[in-house]
C-alpha cells in the first residue's frame, strides 16, 4: 500500500476553519461522553462488584473488558457501514445502543447482568465513523489537530472518570454510574444532530482499502499499539483501585485524594510534549518513547507494590502521562497513512484493534490478579508494553506531498 503523503508544513500554521472547529468540538464532544461513559466504572469496579452475586476476580475482568469484544466484532462493518451510507446516521445509532446497554447493566443483579449489560454498550461501535468524519471535515494539514483535541477528548474523559467515579458511587453506586452513562449517551445524540454533514465518500474501492490496512506495515504497528495500549489499562484496573486502598488506607468514596492532583500533573507533563512533536512533525518518534516509559512505569507499580510511596506515585504518573500522550498522537498518525476513499475502514481497523485490547485486557488482568496478586498484573503488563516499545521502534512517518522519499522529521 503506497504511503499516503501529507501536506506543506508551512500551512499547517494557519488557524482551523468554522467547519473544522465545529466538526473537531462536537466530535470531541459525542467521543468523549462516550468513553466517560466506558471508563466510569474502572476505578470502582474492582472495589464494589465483589458484593454482585457471582462476582469472580476472572469474571470481574471479564465485565471490566467485554464490551471491548463486541466492539472489536463491529468497528469494521460499522466503519464500511459509514463509507457508503454516512457517518452520522452509523455514530447516532450506535450511540442508541450504547444507551440500551447501560440500562441493562443499570437494572442487573448480578455479575453476569452487568457482564451483558457492558457487551451491549460495546455495540454501539462508533469509534470507527467519529475518526473516519474527522478525516472527512478537516484539511490533510490540519486533520494532525482535529484528531488531537478528540483524542485529548479521550484523555480528558478518562481523567474525569477516575476523579468523579468514587464519589458518585458512594451516593448512587455502580446502578447509578450506568444510568449516568445511558444520559450521557442521549447528550450524544443532540451533539451529533448539529454537525455538519460531509459528502457521502467513493464506494468502489472500499474492499480493496480494508484489505490494505491488514497490510500496510505503518498501520499495522500502531493497530498493534493501540491493542496493547488499552490492553495495559484495562488490566491494571482490576488490581490498580486495590493497591491505592492498600497502599493509603483509603474508602472507595475517597480515592479521589488520589486521582485529582496525579491526574492534573500527568496532563501538565502531557501537553507540552505532544505540542512539540506535532511541531517539529516528530509524532511518529514519540510513540516508542512513550511505549517505553509506559512500561517503566508498570514495571515501578509492580516492584515497588511496597516501597516507597513517593516513588510509586510517580510510576503511577508516569505511566497516565505516556498514556494519554499515546491516546492522542497515534489516531493523526492512522489518518495520514489510512487510504482517504474508505478511510472509515481503515479506522475500523485500528478501532477492532483497540477494543479487542480491552477484552484481552480485562481477562489478562483477572487471570493474573487470580494467580499472582496485584504485583503481577502491573509486572505482567510491562512485559507486554515492553515488546510494544521494541515493534514502535520501526514506525515511519507519512511522506509530505512533492517529495515521495522525505519522511516527516527527517534528517
Amino acid at each position: 500500500m503506497e504511503r499516503m503523503p501529507v501536506s506543506d508544513p508551512s500551512a499547517a500554521k494557519t488557524p482551523l476553519n468554522a467547519t473544522e472547529r465545529r466538526a473537531a468540538a462536537g466530535l470531541a464532544g459525542v467521543f468523549g461522553l462516550r468513553m466517560f461513559g466506558l471508563f466510569l466504572i474502572l476505578p470502582v469496579f474492582a472495589l464494589y462488584a465483589p458484593a454482585l452475586e457471582g462476582a469472580t476476580p476472572l469474571l470481574i475482568g471479564l465485565a471490566l473488558g467485554i464490551y471491548g469484544l463486541t466492539q472489536a466484532v463491529l468497528q469494521i462493518p460499522m466503519g464500511m457501514v459509514s463509507d457508503r451510507w454516512g457517518r452520522k446516521p452509523v455514530i447516532a445509532a450506535g450511540l442508541v445502543v450504547f444507551a440500551v446497554g447501560s440500562v441493562v447493566a443499570a437494572t442487573a443483579d448480578g455479575i453476569w447482568g452487568v457482564i451483558i449489560g457492558r457487551a451491549l454498550q460495546g455495540g454501539g461501535a462508533i469509534a470507527a465513523a467519529v475518526m473516519a468524519l474527522a478525516a472527512d471535515v478537516t484539511r490533510e494539514t490540519h486533520r494532525g489537530r482535529a484528531f488531537a483535541v478528540i483524542g485529548m477528548s479521550v484523555g480528558l474523559a478518562f481523567l474525569l472518570a477516575l476523579m468523579v467515579a468514587p464519589p458518585l458511587t458512594a451516593l448512587g453506586g455502580l446502578q447509578g454510574l450506568f444510568w449516568l452513562t445511558a444520559g450521557a449517551s442521549l447528550v450524544g445524540l443532540v451533539i451529533v444532530a448539529r454537525m455538519p454533514r460531509p459528502a457521502r465518500p467513493a464506494q468502489s474501492a472500499v474492499s480493496g482499502s480494508l484489505r490494505r490496512s491488514f497490510t500496510d506495515p505503518d498501520l499495522m504497528r500502531l493497530n498493534v499499539g493501540i491493542f496493547v495500549l488499552h490492553a495495559a489499562l484495562t488490566g491494571i484496573f482490576v488490581a490498580l483501585p486495590l493497591l491505592i486502598q492498600a497502599r493509603f488506607g483509603l474508602e472507595a468514596a475517597q480515592h479521589w485524594r488520589v486521582w485529582v492532583p496525579l491526574l492534573i500533573t500527568s496532563v501538565a507533563g502531557m501537553l507540552p510534549l505532544l505540542i512539540l512533536a506535532e511541531r517539529r512533525r516528530i509524532m511518529h518518534r514519540l510513540i516508542p518513547a512513550a511505549a517505553t516509559a509506559m512500561a517503566l512505569g508498570l514495571m515501578g507499580l509492580g516492584l515497588l507494590a511496597e516501597g516507597p510511596v513517593a516513588f510509586w506515585l510517580f510510576a503511577l504518573w508516569l505511566y497516565f502521562v505516556s498514556f494519554n500522550l499515546l491516546e492522542a498522537a497515534m489516531p493523526s498518525l492512522v489518518s495520514r497513512f489510512a487510504p482517504g476513499e474508505a478511510r472509515g475502514a481503515a479506522m475500523g481497523v485500528y478501532a477492532s484493534a483497540q477494543f479487542l485490547g480491552a477484552f484481552a485486557g480485562g481477562l489478562i488482568g483477572g487471570a493474573l490478579a487470580g494467580g499472582f496478586g496485584a504485583a503481577g498484573v502491573m509486572l505482567g503488563c510491562a512485559i507486554m508494553v515492553s515488546l510494544w516499545a521494541l515493534l514502535a521502534r520501526g514506525q515511519r512517518a507519512p511522506v509530505p506531498v512533492g517529495d515521495p522519499q522525505a519522511s516527516e522529521g527527517s534528517g
